[in-house]
């Protein structure tokens, strides 16, 4: 790798570096949309880099939408990243990142209180099934990823609200940013999962006070992520 830039990388943290390590070596290579990536570890030791450091580079890259990370399937690039700037973009992510968690915080706890006191035993059966899938994909090794993302859209309709279903499908795709990057932090699926459970059975429940106290511990829980403890 060049050392033209090390002024300037110097000034990065080293996920940061790595990932622009990987895209450069993905333009070097002529990889495009639908291509997989090396396995983390050969990929490690192409770039003469942690798989540690490699992992969260990968991850940084999946939130921004250059690669998919797919359990069983490898990395695969899903935006060859061209001319964009990829550390600005990471950091895009992270500095938004506190504002997405406060709006997710709010419109979440309030759901879950209103699922409480409006579920029907169909709403009920949906995130059963949600919490299933998730439990079945984090069992195997994944992430849970599109589990968790039916879970709360389950508890979403559950609240039976217009208003705040739209509302969080405005917000969607900030959310689906958050929890990769949450999902990714070791031992936070089965964690998700617990939450998950503990809202559940307070929605079956009918107790509005606790689904929203269950939520609320399950946002502040999953919000604890990397990228914030590092700092900006």
């Amino acid at each position: 790798m060049s050392t033209s830039g090390m002024s300037r990388l110097t000034r990065t943290r080293l996920y940061e570096q790595v990932a622009e390590q990987i895209t450069a070596w993905i333009d070097a290579n002529g990889l495009t949309t639908g291509d997989r990536l090396p396995p983390e570890r050969e990929l490690a030791q192409r770039l003469g880099v942690s798989r540690a450091t490699l992992s969260q580079a990968l991850v940084a890259l999946e939130v921004i939408g250059v690669v998919s990370v797919r359990h069983g399937d490898g990395t695969v690039l899903s935006d060859a990243p061209g001319p964009r700037r990829i550390v600005e973009a990471i950091r895009a992510h992270a500095h938004r990142l506190p504002e997405i968690i406060d709006t997710r915080d709010a419109l979440e706890t309030k759901i879950a209180a209103l699922a409480a006191a409006r579920r029907t035993a169909d709403d009920l059966a949906r995130i059963d099934a949600a919490i299933a899938e998730m439990a079945r994909d984090v069992e195997a090794g994944g992430r849970g990823v599109e589990g968790d993302e039916r879970f709360h859209g389950a508890v979403t309709a559950a609240a039976h609200s217009l208003l705040l279903a739209r509302l969080m499908d405005e917000i969607r795709d900030l959310i689906r940013e958050t929890r990769i990057e949450s999902l990714s932090q070791p031992g936070r699926p089965a964690d998700s999962l617990v939450g998950h459970r503990a809202i559940a059975e307070a929605i079956r429940s009918g107790d509005p006070e606790a689904a929203a106290a269950a939520m609320h511990a399950h946002v502040v829980m999953v919000s604890d992520v990397a990228v914030l403890r590092d700092g900006q």
